[in-house]
């Protein structure tokens, strides 16, 4: 019996599939492993940063009214009371009519409210100090001038970061400021990836006639971990109900969160993994409105979601980086699911369809004047994974019949921007 499709829109069956997919609970990880993971709370500051007043440069603190007067032409003279270096508390309040030497990150001595830096000294160039116990001071300065502030960057009880922000460099040195060694973040999703077919061989295996190397499941590996999942990669399924069964059965004993397969979704007489799929759980095969990539399957088996992908390498990973990488991102609890894209001028001449989008491999430059422009990467078969090797970007040629001609302005989506968040 010939297999029933649900025809549907490229954004209507994203919604369908993020629909259905929900965020996976929380784990406890050291910060150090937390980079490049989304926060599963919100953290607020448990005290200042800096937790006190100190010094933004390497200089003299004073008090501001004692060098109002300073000039080039007319230096203040202050007694060197002490020297302050970073990390060493003052051992006694500033004196008027005197300055502390002092380094950047020392705490600022009670009664100095400002810092004059040693190139507005006479230590910046002479080292009078070291030999007289004296400074002369060549410019007035403000209170304030040089000081970095208690609580200047993050105030006690202050909301600093908040759950589902993703975790870059920044955010780990801001948790490490306020003394988090680990920190809460959503689980990364386990993500099964099943390649299906008689005709697939191994990249360690030889070749023999009519077999082809099976490439997506390396693909499709390195996509899932690229977007943050943990790749469990199952051995080949061939064409045979018992053997796609048993992989299946495989990778949910591994605790899979997500099934991609990629082959057996199409109308072909050996696409088994339709029959499977129906016996496990429940799918609905789609025919999507999208060249390459059209036919689909998503549906769940004992509860895990599933997506089957096309068998063509290039259809699967333009179907992936469609619906695959934000299911992945929304289980980690991401916000910004929507890969990035720009305005481009195409260079080329690119065939339309009046029933589907189309997502042609482009390279995407900027030139000086900070336009950017679109050239498609050669032949756009969904067999020739090298023009995804090319290509840094996916030009979006919307349903029109006939062709989109060169010079068109077209939308592109950019394959290795981050989402922003």
């Amino acid at each position: 019996m010939r297999e029933e499709f649900l025809f549907m829109e490229v954004e209507q069956a994203r919604q369908e599939i993020l629909a259905s997919i929900e965020t996976l609970e929380p784990e406890e990880v050291p910060l150090l492993e937390a980079l490049g993971r989304t926060l599963a709370e919100d953290v607020l500051a448990g005290e200042n940063i800096p937790p006190f007043d100190n010094s933004a440069m390497d200089g003299y603190a004073v008090r501001a009214a004692d060098v109002a007067d300073a000039g080039p032409d007319q230096p203040v003279v202050l007694a060197v009371q002490a020297d302050l270096p970073a990390g060493t508390a003052p051992a006694e309040p500033l004196r008027p009519g005197a300055a502390i030497r002092i380094m950047t990150g020392a705490p600022m001595p009670p009664g100095a409210d400002a810092v004059v830096p040693f190139e507005q000294t006479d230590e910046g160039t002479t080292g009078a100090r070291r030999a007289t116990g004296e400074v002369r001071i060549m410019r007035a300065v403000r209170p304030g001038d040089n000081v970095r502030r208690a609580g200047e960057d993050v105030r006690r009880g202050e909301l600093v970061i908040q759950r589902g922000t993703l975790l870059r460099p920044p955010e780990i040195g801001l948790l490490a400021s306020l003394a988090r060694p680990r920190v809460r973040v959503t689980r990364r999703p386990r993500v099964a990836v099943l390649a299906t077919g008689d005709e697939l061989v191994d990249i360690d295996q030889p070749l023999a006639p009519g077999k082809i190397r099976n490439s997506n499941s390396y693909s499709n590996y390195a996509q899932v971990l690229k977007y943050g999942g943990i790749p469990l990669l199952l051995p080949i399924a061939r064409d045979t109900v018992a053997e796609v069964t048993d992989r299946i059965e495989q990778g949910i004993a591994q605790g899979a969160d997500l099934f991609l397969t990629s082959g057996g979704v199409s109308v072909g007489d050996y696409d088994l993994v339709k029959r499977v799929l129906h016996q496990l759980g429940h799918i609905d095969f789609w025919q999507v409105r999208m060249q390459p990539g059209k036919p689909m399957a998503f549906g769940h088996l004992r509860g895990v979601p599933l997506l089957g992908l096309p068998g063509n390498p290039v259809s699967a990973m333009v179907v992936f980086e469609q619906f695959a990488r934000p299911a992945i991102l929304k289980m980690q609890g991401r916000r910004q699911l929507r890969k990035p894209e720009i305005e481009a001028t195409l260079l080329d001449d690119a065939k339309s369809y009046a029933d589907r989008v189309r997502f042609l491999r482009a390279i995407v430059t900027q030139d000086i004047t900070g336009q950017w422009t679109a050239r498609l990467t050669g032949p756009q078969g969904s067999g020739i994974l090298s023009s995804m090797v090319r290509a840094n970007g996916l030009a979006i040629i919307p349903k029109q019949p006939g062709k989109v001609s060169a010079g068109t302005r077209v939308w592109v989506q950019m394959l290795d921007w981050p989402e922003v968040e």
